[in-house]
């Protein structure tokens, strides 16, 4: 199996599940986020809970595991120690 590690800072955003079917395949869609799955929409503003507005930095160096090529903005998924993330290639390096 080969191994990847983050190569630059990469700066993303995580989206809260869906507090209506509990999914966690959520998007930003303007002042609003939205469920793929089950449809349901709701204010972003509800949905914030830290300061820092949901958004996480994973560190340089860090392993991911189980990568998956998919198409997109975000080309690869993948998941880490701290969850599931979809991130774009030029963030990851092979070791």
């Amino acid at each position: 199996m080969e191994n990847f590690v983050i190569e630059t800072g990469a700066h993303m955003s995580i989206t809260p599940p869906c507090p209506q079917c509990s999914l966690q395949n959520t998007y930003p869609d303007g002042p609003s986020l939205v469920c793929a799955d089950c449809g349901h929409e709701w204010p972003a503003a509800a949905a914030a809970t830290d300061a820092d507005d949901a958004e996480e930095r994973v560190q340089v160096g860090t392993k991911v595991k189980s990568i998956r090529l998919v198409g997109g903005d975000h080309e690869v998924d993948c998941k880490m120690d701290a969850g599931s993330f979809m991130l774009k290639a030029c963030y990851l390096r092979k070791v």
